[in-house]
């Protein structure tokens, strides 16, 4: 699945099955579904979990906690708009989901 793909996917119900949990949490996070997104990305280990929920934990504005999550990523804090960081770690996590 690329980024058009995974934008397109929005209009559906569910997410695609075979999505990595840090870009099930993305998909979930963009249908509004903070506490979902973050129920997935929460107990998960890898950095870009650790990236998906730095960024719920800035849409949520508990920006101590986001920090707490940027440096797990190993990603610097965005100071970008939401809707840009969403697409940043989107098209990041589909470019190495494709490596």
């Amino acid at each position: 699945m690329n980024v058009a793909d995974f934008i397109a996917s929005l209009d559906g119900a569910a997410p695609a099955p075979e999505l990595s949990a840090p870009l099930t949490g993305l998909w979930w996070a963009a249908k509004g579904d903070w506490d979902q997104a973050h129920k997935i990305v929460q107990d998960e280990s890898s950095r870009e979990a650790a990236w998906v929920h730095a960024y719920l934990h800035r849409v949520e504005g508990d920006l101590g906690n986001a920090g707490y999550w940027y440096r797990q990523a190993g990603q610097p804090a965005a100071k970008d708009s939401l809707q840009a960081e969403w697409e940043r770690i989107v098209t990041a996590l589909e470019g190495s989901a494709r490596t």
